[in-house]
């Protein structure tokens, strides 16, 4: 790193994607050393300001100025899986001049390839070790590698190149907790500048300071992920009585004004009688006349515009409060009564070599946790179960309509060219476009955002739309499985999916390393594939986890 102080500044910054859906519109940002956690619903803007931040996108206007090297990690880290480990580190070049000196080739190429960097080597098995990556070495590919190694390795690349400023966004995905714990010391140990995205509160907990992202503008919170709720609670709390405090205003103007309106129909009619019986001069009751409607213009017009005042400081107190849109569906059909046979695992061997001994069954609306570390083969046994994967040996039986999220939303479940409608379409051929377009309200996607092209949705967004595909899919499913669902969701679609499938009467099976959700979800059943696949418990999966 270097010595000069590293900051990031935005200023008019504008963004818009190629459709013209505007992301960003002259926003202002600055962000100087220590760990920023930037927060925000998903669609905010979030990881397309990280790639803003990257260099990787251009703005339309405004300027974006960064003092010192960057290093970013994008929420999906995709390696090609031809590459060395090596390679990846960006240490091949290096490594082999190394090599080739020590074989005794000291030409001035190979110096000149090392320069200062003899001890590259160490360095880099210092970093994965750090990652917990000390035993795949710098020589085997990636395509050996797990998900989670892959987010580690592309991290330990960031780490050993030692930018000044560091962009993590979900850096959590796909880790199990060992390799979260590992993930939480590297941040902590970080002294220079650091903005991250993330849904994992744990992480959350270890940053300086919140950037919450609403509206096109941040607002700061000094320190953690708890200090920031807390506030937020206070101002809620502080905007609610606002509410209160104005509707009870609105009520007691409009009184006003119709004791106003009252009292002046009592004065025109007293007025009109005097005018009817003559008792007094006819240029005096003339007089009087225009002075009542000029008194009572004049009334009407201050109740009015007291009353206007009103309900716009009622309009105002109700922006402070946020509205964070929760999904309420009702899905009838994809109930499963209790004790119908759903799924069956007969002597099952996986392809990495993870086996089920014997017959296993899912029956009736279980809701079966599927956990274990990075490359247990978990999602290999997802995959088997769909179809997508030939077993070793054995079978797996699905007896009901099945659904599978992946982890990777591919075009098999999500065409990016396609509108949020049409994908929804593609899975229930037979319902009419005002249906789906009613259901798709209650997965937020309402009006114009259900019209949007997938490719251009966040990625809380995609999630929701494939969830939603599935969920409405002909036939109901009445079995879903969810792979590390909760990847790319900020903490307030974690609650929306939540509510999704409290509504969802199925059987579910999930695979996650997000404990804490797992247990929101009401899980029935947890099940740990270690070589096998063996009933644990919530507390177990804890403690072997972050003790093994």
């Amino acid at each position: 790193m270097s010595h000069t102080p590293a900051f990031l500044t935005c200023t008019d910054l504008s963004f818009a994607w190629p459709d013209g859906t505007p992301v960003l519109d002259d926003f202002h940002l600055t962000v100087g050393p220590g760990r920023t956690g930037l927060i925000g619903v998903n669609g905010c803007g979030k990881s397309t300001l990280l790639k803003l931040l990257a260099g990787e996108l251009r703005p339309l206007e405004g300027r974006l100025s960064v003092a010192g090297t960057v290093g970013h990690l994008p929420q999906d880290v995709t390696l090609d899986t031809a590459l060395r480990v090596d390679e990846v580190l960006g240490i091949r070049e290096t490594r082999t001049a190394l090599h080739a000196i020590e074989a005794g080739e000291a030409t001035e190429e190979n110096f000149t390839a090392v320069g200062d960097d003899w001890d590259v080597e160490e360095r880099a098995l210092a970093t994965l070790d750090q990652l917990g990556l000390a035993r795949i070495g710098l020589d085997r590919t990636v395509g050996e590698l797990s998900g989670g190694e892959c987010v580690l390795l592309r991290l330990a690349a960031l780490l050993l190149a030692r930018p000044d400023v560091l962009l993590l966004d979900e850096p959590t995905n796909n880790l199990d907790l060992r390799a979260r714990r590992r993930l939480y010391a590297a941040v902590e140990s970080w002294s220079g500048v650091m903005v991250l995205v993330s849904h994992d509160r744990e992480l959350l907990e270890r940053v300086d300071q919140i950037a919450d992202l609403r509206d096109g503008e941040v607002r700061w919170y000094g320190g953690n992920f708890t200090e920031y709720e807390e506030l937020i609670a206070a101002e809620q709390e502080a905007a609610e009585r606002m509410v209160r405090v104005a509707e009870a205003d609105v009520q007691r103007q409009k009184r006003e004004l119709s004791e106003a309106q009252m009292k002046l129909a009592r004065r025109k009619r007293y007025g009109q009688k005097m005018y009817d019986t003559k008792r007094e001069p006819k240029i005096v009751m003339n007089a009087r006349k225009r002075a009542a409607q000029e008194s009572a213009g004049k009334h009407h017009t201050m109740h009015a515009e007291k009353l206007a005042g009103a309900r716009e400081r009622l309009d105002q107190a109700a922006e402070a409060v946020r509205d964070d849109d929760e999904i309420r569906i009702k899905l009838p059909a994809t109930q499963v009564p209790p004790g119908r046979r759903v799924l069956t695992l007969s002597d099952l061997r996986l392809v990495h070599g993870a086996s089920v001994t014997g017959e296993w069954e899912l029956r009736g609306p279980e809701r079966i946790a599927l956990v274990g570390g990075n490359g247990s083969g978990k999602t290999t046994l997802l995959r088997t179960i769909v179809g997508q994967v030939a077993p070793v040996s054995g079978e797996a039986l699905t007896h009901v309509p099945t659904r599978f999220l992946p982890q990777r939303l591919d075009a098999a479940v999500l065409d990016d060219e396609r509108s949020v409608v049409e994908n929804v379409a593609r899975f229930a051929p037979h319902a009419t476009n005002n249906l789906i377009r009613a259901r798709l309200a209650h997965f937020l996607f309402r009006g114009a955002r259900a019209d949007r092209a997938a490719g251009t949705l966040s990625g809380g967004e995609r999630f929701r739309a494939a969830l939603a595909a599935l969920l409405l899919a002909e036939p109901a499913p009445q079995l879903l499985m969810l792979d590390e669902p909760t990847n790319n969701l900020d903490l307030a679609s974690v609650r929306q999916l939540t509510d999704a499938l409290a509504s969802y009467e199925g059987a579910l099976l999930v695979a996650s390393h997000d404990v804490p959700f797992l247990e929101s979800i009401g899980i029935t059943r947890w099940l740990l594939l270690d070589g096998e696949l063996r009933p644990t418990t919530a507390e177990e999966v804890r403690e072997s986890l972050w003790h093994a």
